[in-house]
């Protein structure tokens, strides 16, 4: 549970769900009820948690969501809620909102839309290091070097087969966004040289070295097991008409919707796990 529980903080820290139970006997009785306000688009989101959204509109989330909105001729709002335990029970199935636009596809607290993009978790090194070249977590030359990495994460495990775990330094997991940054910390440690290199799910590797001050280099880790998801979106579970007009956005918007996910960094995959050049 702990292993599952850290991707999907990491994936996107408002899916720190805690519990399978979330689904309330109120939601079920709602089936007739699938959006809010027919005439406002309603997106559950984390109110401080770059790259994916803030209250500013900054994220990738974000974007998406307008663009959502746009196509949908809905205005939007938001139900912001901290990516903590209770997010889901406090936010979609509180019928506060209506989608929230990043979950992993196998998640089944929500019901989720068909995945608009696949991504991996990644390593991140200093350019100019002989790191730089690591893209596996069994490479000898990571043996004895300091390690950065969230604990609970899915690499975490990788990390232990390969016998990894005496230099790693763990950052947290489970805080509150609105306060604290684990990636960031681990990309300033990274920066200062605390530590060799930084182990972080894909789209928060790729957008906090785009704003490094140093030259780093992300390597998606495509050669370990358990490191590929693909993404998607979340609906309540009643919400069978909303789910397919979602998909219809997703089907007719894609070349949009990587652009945007292009744009901040995120490292895409194309369905033979290789790397979408862009």
């Amino acid at each position: 549970m702990k292993r599952a529980i850290g991707l999907f903080l990491l994936i996107s820290p408002v899916l720190l769900i805690g519990s399978g139970c979330e689904i309330s006997a109120q939601s079920r009785q709602d089936a007739a009820i699938e959006l809010v306000d027919p005439k406002i688009l309603r997106v559950c989101a984390d109110p401080r948690n770059l790259p994916y959204s803030n209250e500013a509109g900054d994220g990738f989330e974000n974007k998406i969501a307008a663009l959502l909105a746009h196509k949908l001729g809905k205005s939007l709002a938001y139900a912001y809620y901290p990516g903590a335990t209770g997010f889901v029970l406090n936010t979609l199935n509180a019928h506060r909102c209506d989608v929230i636009i990043g979950i992993p596809q196998r998640e089944d607290v929500v019901q989720v839309t068909n995945p608009y993009y696949r991504t991996a978790y990644a390593i991140v090194s200093k350019l100019g290091t002989d790191l730089a070249a690591v893209d596996d977590l069994a490479d000898p030359r990571l043996q004895g070097k300091r390690i950065g990495i969230i604990a609970g994460t899915p690499p975490a495990t990788n990390l232990a087969v390969n016998g990894l775990l005496g230099n790693v330094k763990s950052y947290p997991l489970v805080v509150d966004t609105r306060f604290d940054s684990p990636a960031s910390t681990m990309i300033d440690d990274l920066e200062k040289d605390r530590i060799d290199v930084a182990i972080l799910w894909g789209p928060l590797a790729g957008y906090l070295a785009m704003h490094s001050k140093a030259k780093l280099k992300v390597t998606a880790l495509l050669k370990e097991a358990d490191m590929i998801y693909r993404i998607a979106m979340g609906v309540r579970p009643t919400d069978q008409n909303w789910k397919r007009q979602l998909n219809k956005f997703l089907a007719e918007n894609m070349d949009e919707i990587t652009q945007i996910l292009v744009s901040y960094g995120v490292p895409l995959l194309d369905e033979n796990d290789s790397l979408v050049a862009h």
